[in-house]
């Protein structure tokens, strides 16, 4: 992965669910806040677990890190922050 500033990567993350989860009649990415949750009921996206794997793949094939399990998937997708946070520990 290129040198990315974590700004920049969570505006590409938000995007890149806008677009990979079919989400873009409902949200724009600045509808996305960095802190809040990103799976679930309480979700205001409310991504499901095949939402997750689509990011996940999304993210493998743009970012070369793989979020592998359950335990890395609901600390990667926890939030914005976490996500670009988990990218940037997997790509060094």
């Amino acid at each position: 992965m290129t040198n990315i500033n974590k700004q920049q990567l969570k505006l590409e993350l938000k995007e890149m669910i806008i677009i990979e989860c079919d989400k873009s009649e409902e949200f724009k990415a600045s509808d996305i806040s960095d802190d809040e949750a990103l799976v679930g009921a309480e979700a205001k996206l409310e991504l499901d677990s095949l939402d997750s794997l689509q990011l996940a793949l999304a993210i493998q094939n743009t970012y070369k890190v793989r979020i592998e399990g359950t335990k890395d998937g609901r600390l990667a997708f926890a939030s914005i922050n976490a996500l670009a946070d988990y990218i940037l520990e997997g790509s060094n």
